[in-house]
């Protein structure tokens, strides 16, 4: 298993490794969203950030390894620091998810993003919301987007793919598809599940 640095690391201007403390990341940055980027495009092992010993670490059930039996996520995945989708309000008390679309990034990564879309799902009942988004370093970006308008009309099967990912991941019949929103649906959310 690779070994992450935790160091104050910069990659480029938006891109950087996390140092340990997730609490005093904010939930944005210079020019847009922060990203935390836990599982890299590309790979099958559902990697987490565990809050009480502030690491990042393949999540484990009943002592094994998480392995997604499926294809590899098909972008960097992670959360939006400072966010909380609270219990009280209808959330999973987790983070918010992210997608990020773009080459794959590894553990531990903050990036800085742009959203373009959120994909709402239902999950064993609960609503589970994935914002879709690209880095605002326009050098990192294989897809050259600024909305959700640019997402339909000039990437529309790579929306499709997504889509599919995100229904077929867990085993098929497992996920839900609620609906598509918008980049400015988007930004609601994460407003509504910042702390």
């Amino acid at each position: 298993m690779r070994r992450f640095l935790f160091l104050l690391l910069p990659l480029s201007l938006s891109q950087c490794q996390l140092k340990k403390d997730l609490a005093q990341v904010p939930t944005y940055g210079e020019a847009g969203v922060h990203a935390v980027i836990e599982i890299p495009a590309g790979t099958n092992h559902k990697i987490e950030y565990q809050k009480t010993n502030q690491k990042f670490g393949v999540d484990q059930i009943d002592g094994q390894d998480r392995i997604i039996n499926f294809l590899p996520y098909p972008g960097n995945y992670g959360f939006i620091p400072s966010t909380e989708m609270d219990l009280a309000k209808g959330g999973d008390g987790d983070a918010l998810d992210i997608l990020v679309l773009c080459e794959s990034l590894p553990t531990a990564t903050l990036i800085e993003t742009k959203v373009i879309a959120t994909l709402l799902l239902r999950d064993n009942g609960a609503i589970d919301t994935k914002i879709i988004a690209v880095p605002i370093d326009p050098k990192l970006r294989v897809f050259d987007l600024e909305d959700f308008q640019d997402f339909l009309l000039h990437h529309d099967a790579a929306r499709r793919m997504i889509e599919s990912w995100f229904l077929n991941y867990k085993g098929r019949g497992t996920m839900e598809l609620i609906r598509w929103e918008n980049d400015q649906y988007a930004l609601q959310e994460i407003e509504k599940w910042k702390k």
